[in-house]
Formats: C-alpha cells, sequence, structure tokens
C-alpha cells in the first residue's frame, strides 16, 4: 500500500486505543508522530519504521514544547491526521461516584483536567500548525457518557461532566477554526466499550459482542475520519458513525 506522503499525530499513544490507532495509521502515512506520557516505546510498536515516538508531560510547558517538537518535523508532509486520545475514568484511589455522596472536589478536579482540559491545551497549541496545514481531520476521544440529552442512568457524576465539558469546549472550538483554519474538520469520538484499561474494572456486564477489540476501534475511528467535513461544525459521532445527542 502506497502511504500518503503525510503527518498523522497520536496524543495519548500509549493506551489501548492510542497504540492501536497508530498501527493502523503507520498503513497508511508515511511519518507518525506518537505522543505520551510514556519513555518507552510499546513493543508492539516498536518495529514500525513510520513511528516517531515522543514523551511529553501533562502540564502546559510540556505539551507546548511537544508542539514545538511536532511543527519541526511536519515542514515536507503536512499534519493530515490528529488524534487525541487520553482520557481516565478511575484510578488507585478514585472510582466512578454511583451517589451524590461519594462526590469529592480534588476528584472531580482531577476528571475535568485530564477529560476535558488537557485536550484543548493540546488543540490550542496545534491550532497554528493546523492552519498552516490547510486540510486536516482532528478527533478527540469523547464518550457517549457526556451526552446530557442521552443520560437515563444518573451516576458516574465527574467522567459524564468532564466529557459533557470536553464537547463544549470542542464546540468553540470548531466555531473558531471554521474561521481561522476553515479546511479543518473536528469530530468528538465514542469508541464504544474497548477492550483496555480504561474499561476492564466495568467489562463483565457488557455483552460480548458490544466490547470491542482496540483495532476494531482505530479501524473505525479512521473511517469516521475520512468521512468527517471541515463545515464549521462539530460532529459527535459514534465507531458505527450514528450522530449521538448532545
Amino acid at each position: 500500500m502506497d502511504r500518503k506522503a503525510e503527518t498523522a499525530l497520536v496524543i495519548g499513544a500509549g493506551g489501548g486505543i492510542g497504540q492501536a490507532t497508530v498501527a493502523a495509521l503507520a498503513q497508511r502515512f508515511e511519518q507518525v508522530l506518537a505522543v505520551s506520557r510514556q519513555g518507552q516505546v510499546p513493543p508492539a510498536l516498536a518495529a514500525l519504521a513510520e513511528v516517531h515516538w515522543l514523551r511529553a508531560g501533562a502540564d502546559e510547558a510540556a505539551i507546548a514544547a511537544a508542539a514545538a517538537s511536532v511543527a519541526s518535523r511536519v515542514d515536507d508532509r503536512p499534519l493530515a491526521r490528529v488524534v487525541i486520545a487520553t482520557g481516565t475514568l478511575h484510578g488507585d484511589d478514585y472510582q466512578p461516584e454511583k451517589a451524590l455522596r461519594e462526590l469529592h472536589g480534588d476528584t472531580l478536579g482531577h476528571l475535568y483536567r485530564v477529560n476535558a482540559v488537557l485536550p484543548l491545551l493540546w488543540l490550542a497549541s496545534l491550532e497554528p500548525l493546523l492552519r498552516r496545514s490547510g486540510e486536516a481531520v482532528v478527533a478527540v476521544l469523547s464518550a457517549r457518557v457526556g451526552s446530557i440529552g442521552d443520560n437515563r442512568l444518573g451516576g458516574w457524576y465527574g467522567y459524564r461532566a468532564s466529557k459533557a465539558a470536553l464537547n463544549m469546549l470542542l464546540r468553540s472550538a470548531a466555531v473558531e477554526l471554521a474561521r481561522r483554519a476553515p479546511g479543518v474538520a473536528l469530530l468528538a469520538f465514542h469508541p464504544g466499550t474497548t477492550d483496555t484499561a480504561l474499561s476492564k474494572p466495568f467489562q463483565r456486564r457488557v455483552p460480548a459482542h458490544k466490547l470491542f477489540a482496540p483495532a476494531f476501534v482505530a479501524d473505525a475511528l479512521l473511517a469516521r475520519m475520512d468521512e468527517a467535513r471541515a463545515d464549521g461544525e462539530l460532529q459527535f459521532v459514534d465507531y458505527a458513525g450514528e450522530t449521538i445527542a448532545w
């Protein structure tokens, strides 16, 4: 397969969906830049000559420095695809809340920062590069539970709210990019329940046909990006291409 003489960028490349997306993009683009907090290249990606691994922290200075490094590598191969595959649902000292009494301010702040703020800081740092690229598609991992209209079960307060906040921030970014970078399409992508560390504690009740392999999700994500159009709108779609209510 002939690879396009363009660059793809994956932020959060060390996660399950991130790794699978890097591998899928390496089949299509001459250069894939993979950004992660991990310093070591995952074994599954180590043999891919098209992949360049970049380590970056999660503070504003580290993001700006990593964006500058990306910019230095795309002069002759413009940026065509950007995937921001970062996010958190649970950790050693926090789990999704089932009731109001379980809410903690520090946990809510952490979820907002990781799930909403950091993706937008990345987008802000990349915006000058996107303007120079002309045409590009940017996809950010969102979640169906971030839909206010679709919320019938409640619970998972911090994760739901942080993903809803992400969607609103992306909507504002789409309005701005329509003026400043009209060739850029922006979408919020719901991957479904994917067999990764993020969903592992919650897979027991998921039907087998609804638990997706990361490679399946990566292929679906790239298909949705191929379909995206730079029309000034933020698209909120799932793996099957269905539009999700805000």
